[in-house]
């Protein structure tokens, strides 16, 4: 099978068949991260986001330099893809406009690529109970964005430590600091969301 960078590289000299595999490489994996970025999302939400983040994905290409696996890259557009779609949807709704529940997740800039579990701690498994999604959520809201960013990256797309480290161009140090206190101030901002304790949503950080 022919490398990544090969199959890239056919994808810039405009071979239709390149496209196509990667397409069925990616496709299935970037869907499924942009459905679990909001409890909000339908499948149709997904599906439409995903088509507008492999559009950007085409007419950016040329800007993905291999810094970071491909799929990194294409989750992270997928995560301020989505981002933006959400926001869109609140705004139409403030505005009296239609009031679909659905929401979609877009984002062309940021990818993740599958990356073996690594030793460091992953997310306690209550984190994507469904009746812990709107919590986290809503909470993820109130963050400032290279907060809201690191932890969708950690944890919806399963970034590793050093795939975080390349994506954000940060370094292991770094990024490890910033997701701690970034995910005890996504605790902070969800006991008072909520108005009650909650200490087994959050991944610990000890």
């Amino acid at each position: 099978m022919a490398s990544e960078a090969e199959l890239l590289a056919r994808c810039r000299r405009g071979e239709a068949a390149a496209w196509d595999e990667l397409f069925d490489l990616h496709y299935a994996a970037a869907g499924r991260f942009i459905f679990q970025l909001s409890p909000d999302f339908s499948r149709e939400d997904s599906e439409e986001i995903c088509q507008e983040v492999f559009l950007s994905v085409i007419k950016n290409l040329d800007s993905f330099q291999g810094e970071s696996q491909f799929q990194t890259w294409l989750f992270r557009i997928a995560a301020n893809k989505a981002r933006d779609y959400r926001e869109k949807r609140i705004a139409a709704k403030r505005g009296g406009g239609q009031t679909t529940n659905s929401l979609q997740a877009e984002n062309p800039e940021t990818g993740q690529a599958p990356d073996p579990p690594d030793p460091l701690p992953r997310p306690d498994e209550q984190l994507m109970n469904a009746e812990q999604l709107t919590l986290v959520r809503e909470s993820l809201d109130q963050l400032s964005g290279p907060c809201r960013e690191i932890i969708e990256l950690r944890y919806f797309g399963d970034l590793s430590y050093e795939e975080l480290s390349a994506t954000l161009e940060l370094n292991l140090k770094t990024v490890s600091s910033r997701l701690s206190k970034c995910l005890d101030r996504l605790e902070e901002i969800a006991r008072k969301w909520f108005a009650r304790e909650t200490p087994e949503v959050f991944p610990s950080n000890g």
